[in-house]
């Protein structure tokens, strides 16, 4: 069969599509506004059907309206307001989401000027293009990682700006089952949402308790047979492995099931999308699949009649947004009952009071604070839903100190309203103590309240041993736990790293001399001596500015959490004296991240974060400055250790033990993903590992209670020694062949190795070094031997050898094999860059036009679909020159202008061979098979006949080919046969028809060329 995506995924994908109620759509039928790919006669027809009273001309307006709010720089949000509108012409049909049109399609272009991509399947509701997907064949080279870089590169060009904002879900798949934790995800099917750059690829797992309801449409023979022949795939219908690639629980069919079913295709588009103003700019974000299964699961509970329960979430699932997710769901839930829902988010400390408040603005929601218990009194016995004259969804952030006995909901009303008070109690875990007054007066505020519970961490038995927390806040409604997260790439591991033996011993010495010179004083002070402080911070700013080179990234930052107050403060005085910069406040925050190994004499900046020190605006703006690379270190106390969210905070140095929930929170601040790493890190001062090992203790215990048996599934948070030391033997195993102790030597070696996938472990091994020098330099003393044994130092040389050596051996490859054309273009096309001396503006614009023809024409090149067409090849070769001849690393300006050039040259002549193929192919009914065979004959010279008379002839021959393949399941296989079957055929066309004449040689050619286009079909050779 044709073993490539097409055959492997795509058409076993649009028939899935057509289990779930997607009516297909000839490539030939296409009928659309070419540059938004609305399809009118669809809408029309669709929003006639769903809002009657509508006009023929209302449409029209309401297609001029869409058409401009797509050319918004605004990621489609004005767009995607119209679309979930209750008022107004309806778009969709949520009431009654069957009443909607649902058809999908393949090879839609979307087209701007000399701009062009065509997804492989476009899905549209009501004529309106939301969704796609783009498929690899499982096992390809770069995974689904080569389709994003792809889209990444086309959604920032603005000429596709209204085909992203229109968008609404993307589908990536190359058929295989995922690969757990890893960060870059190479294979499976994800989903993410549009974005002008850096999707943000999800995994998609279903939940059992929750199951996808949908009943599929029995498969067609009829309709598949048409779309094969739509496809120009007639060979492969029988053949075992496209039968296999059809079933249903294939990986893409999976996904596709799972978010493309019409009940939950409405709850992405209506509930799951998000536009949210970061501090970078407007994004849009799309529920991780453990939010939609907790919303649903709240959906359930409520059903059941019960109003409390406990969200159990892992630190970094993102519980804030699953509350704003919420807000937009109960509201339509509450609603369908006539009842108007009240949203209250509590917290209990005033930070996360104002980061939270922060995230829902950014959100769209409209966020009442709370300052005072009186305004809080007079809130909570509001009866009125909404507080703002536009009707915005809001919710109310409140401490939970401001809960008095006097804040109950009004019990006796006035007027006909029936409202619903819905608390959401952030961090349920930690300060809601029964033996004070707080949590009672919250629970008493409304007896009749829905109280969903949030929490990162279980409710650790022996820490709530004072009360049964399931009978205060209700049993699980959802959990999410820490190995599925690392698992689905949402958080990274921790390594702990422990202090060396010398840096113990000083430090001992040093107490020593305090406590001499002090006699008996108190730990805090002790540990806020300068004499402890010093050494203390040497050492942390050392191992920042080492951690830092060895991964060549100055982004990276680190976090000091601070046993006291007092040593906070006296650290961060003591870092500004020697290492930072004084003033460092936000007027000093807007210059360019400084690189701290860029100059002989490395200065810092850092920041200290304390609830007394400095005010709100100022520490508001010293976090932002952390965020944005500004700022190196932070000093902290107790804030910041939870809802703290920066993906470059990957070193944590713990000067304290922290206990229970809060330890587990402190960890995670540095297990968020970000770039290439596998691991978060964790400098253990204080030496936390036994109460890490009590609370993880207690975790497991809660773990186990919820999850019995699945227990020897899960997976610790720490790294173990056993796997740090297994990784040190396979990476020793690995480079036993080569000399380690001569660079150049081993340069050699690997300049010799031509196999590739003996390279590729090589480069895995040697990557997996610079982790592992990481892990044992700090780590225990039966460790510290193999820093002796493995010159890390030189490994990053290696690495960097033995990448060249594979990028060199692709390079051969794609210039030798003419069957990977499409691989020398995208080395040489699109994964070069420049580097110069001088910089103007004038040279910078020639870089980036050599970059953007070099992309249009290795795309236009991609799609010739005859890559044996003599034209071609010229253009191919001439391609081929250019890179032969020129040092593309140091190109000079005069240069850059020749080559931009004679890109546009071979550009220009690529367009007009695409157009004459694409022309042909269109005769053809879009068959590139018969595009080539036709070429091939004209190109003989002895062929007499007209262009006109070849194409009736082989039209014939293909619809008499096709018809017998389809009902012919063994025509293919037995090869003989099919060729004495194909010859009978064309003799009847070209040798016995009266107005074409040839002789028998020439038949016979027509018949090799013809044999052989269906055989190379049928075996996959063309891709």
């Amino acid at each position: 069969m044709a073993f490539n995506e097409d055959s492997r995924v795509k058409i076993p994908a649009i028939l899935h599509l057509m289990r779930l109620g997607y009516q297909y759509i000839s490539k030939g039928e296409q009928k659309r506004i070419e540059e938004s790919n609305i399809f009118p006669d669809i809408f029309k027809e669709s929003l006639q059907r769903i809002n009657p009273e509508v006009s023929d001309a209302e449409l029209d307006l309401l297609l001029d309206e869409i058409n401009l709010k797509l050319d918004f720089e605004d990621l489609g949000e004005d767009f995607y307001k119209n679309l979930v509108s209750g008022s107004g012409i309806k778009l969709i049909d949520f009431e009654n989401f069957n009443n909607n049109s649902f058809h999908v399609t393949t090879e839609l272009t979307c087209k701007n000027e000399d701009e062009e991509f065509r997804p492989d399947i476009t899905i549209l509701i009501n004529g309106l293009p939301l969704a796609f997907i783009e498929v690899k064949k499982p096992n390809n080279k770069e995974g689904v990682l080569d389709e994003r870089k792809r889209m990444n590169a086309r959604f920032k060009n603005k000429k596709f700006r209204k085909f992203a904002n229109i968008t609404q879900l993307m589908i990536f798949s190359n058929n295989m089952e995922y690969e757990d934790g890893v960060i870059e995800p190479i294979q499976g099917a994800y989903y993410t949402t549009s974005a002008y750059a850096d999707l943000r690829f999800n995994y998609f797992r279903e939940d059992a308790d929750f199951p996808v309801i949908t009943k599929f449409i029995p498969d067609s023979e009829a309709l598949e047979n048409f779309v094969l022949k739509d496809n120009n795939l007639s060979a492969i219908k029988h053949s075992p492995e496209f039968i296999t690639n059809k079933h249903y629980d294939s990986p893409t069919n999976r996904i596709l099931t799972s978010l493309l079913s019409k009940q939950r295709f409405a709850f992405v588009l209506k509930y799951a999308l998000a536009y949210v103003e970061e501090e970078s700019g407007l994004e849009k974000h799309i529920m991780r699949y453990p939010q939609m299964f907790a919303t649903m699961a709240i959906a359930k509970t409520l059903d059941d009649g019960i109003k409390k329960g406990i969200i159990w979430h892992t630190q970094g699932s993102g519980k804030t947004a699953l509350a704003y997710y919420n807000v937009k769901f109960l509201t339509d839930y509450f609603q369908k009952k006539n009842i108007i829902p009240k949203f209250f988010f509590i917290v209990d400390r005033i930070d996360l009071l104002i980061q939270s408040s922060t995230e829902f603005s950014n959100r769209g929601l409209k966020v009442n604070k709370v300052n005072s218990r009186a305004e809080f009194l007079k809130e909570i016995k509001k009866v009125s839903a909404l507080q703002n004259d536009s009707g915005e969804m809001e919710i109310t952030v409140v401490n939970i100190q401001k809960f008095t006995e006097d804040s109950t909901v009004t019990e006796e009303i006035d007027y006909d309203i029936n409202t619903q008070n819905i608390y959401f109690l952030d961090e349920a875990h930690r300060s809601y103590n029964p033996k004070g007054s707080y949590l009672a007066n919250l629970l008493n505020s409304d007896k009749n309240a829905v109280k969903i519970a949030l929490t990162g961490t279980p409710l650790l038995k022996e820490v709530t041993r004072l009360y049964d927390s399931k009978d205060l806040f209700g049993n699980y409604i959802h959990k999410y736990y820490y190995n599925r997260s690392i698992a689905d790439g949402y958080t990274l591991r921790l390594i702990r790293e422990g202090i060396d033996t010398k840096f113990r011993m000083k430090m001992k010495e040093i107490l020593d001399q305090i406590e001499i010179l002090k006699g008996e004083i108190g730990k805090e002070k002790v540990y806020a001596h300068d004499k402890y402080v010093e050494p203390l911070l040497e050492y942390i700013v050392d191992d920042l500015i080492e951690f830092r080179k060895q991964e060549d990234d100055s982004s990276l930052g680190g976090m000091v959490v601070c046993d006291s107050s007092a040593q906070a403060q006296n650290l961060f005085r003591y870092f500004e004296e020697t290492y930072g910069e004084q003033e460092v406040y936000a007027a000093n925050l807007v210059a360019e991240p400084y690189n701290p190994y860029k100059t002989p004499n490395p200065k810092l900046k850092a920041a200290l974060i304390l609830h007394d020190e400095n005010d709100k605006e100022i520490r508001k703006d010293l976090i932002k400055a952390y965020k944005h690379s500004k700022v190196d270190l932070l000093f902290v106390y107790n804030m910041l250790l939870t809802g703290f969210d920066s993906k470059r905070l990957k070193k944590l140095y713990l000067a304290r033990v922290i206990k229970d929930h809060n330890l587990l929170q402190t960890l995670t601040r540095v297990n968020r993903p970000y770039k290439s790493f596998r691991y978060g890190y964790v400098v253990d001062f204080a030496d936390i590992s036994k109460a890490f090992d009590k609370t993880n203790e207690l975790y497991l215990d809660e773990l186990n209670a919820e999850l019995g048996d699945e227990m020897k599934n899960y997976s610790n948070l720490f790294k173990s020694r056993e796997e740090i030391e297994n990784d040190l033997k396979e990476l020793k195993e690995i480079l036993f062949q080569f000399d380690t102790n001569n660079k150049e030597r081993f340069s050699q070696q690997i300049s010799e190795l031509r196999d590739k996938p003996d390279l590729l472990k090589i480069i895995k091994a040697l990557r997996n070094a610079k982790e592992l020098k990481n892990i044992i330099r700090l780590g225990e003393e039966d460790l510290q031997d193999l820093l002796q044994k493995i010159d890390f130092n030189k490994l990053n040389i290696f690495l960097a050898e033995a990448q060249r050596q594979l990028d060199k051996l692709n390079l051969i490859d794609s210039i030798n094999n003419e069957q990977k054309t499409q691989n020398l273009l995208n080395v040489a096309l699109e994964d070069i860059w420049f580097s110069f001396v001088k910089v103007s503006e004038n040279e910078l614009i020639l870089a980036d036009e050599q970059k953007g023809q070099m992309r249009k024409t290795r795309e236009a090149l991609q799609r010739n679909i005859d890559q044996t067409d003599p034209q071609f090849i010229t253009l191919r070769e001439e391609l081929e020159n250019i890179f032969k001849k020129k040092n593309l690393e140091e190109i000079t300006q005069e240069g850059m202008r020749e080559n931009i050039q004679l890109l546009k040259t071979i550009y220009e002549r690529v367009l007009k061979l695409n157009q004459a193929n694409e022309n042909l192919q269109h005769k053809y009914l879009e068959d590139e098979k018969y595009v080539r065979i036709h070429k091939r004959l004209m190109e003989k010279g002895n062929l007499n006949l007209k262009q006109t008379q070849l194409y009736d002839a082989l039209l014939k021959v293909k619809e008499q080919t096709d018809e017998q393949i389809l009902h012919n399941s063994n025509i293919i296989d037995n090869d003989a046969y099919f060729k004495k079957y194909l010859m009978t055929l064309v003799i009847n066309e070209f040798k016995n028809n009266s107005d074409v004449k040839v002789d028998f040689e020439t038949t016979k050619q027509i018949n090799q060329l013809i044999v052989a286009e269906y055989q190379q079909q049928y075996n996959g050779y063309r891709i």
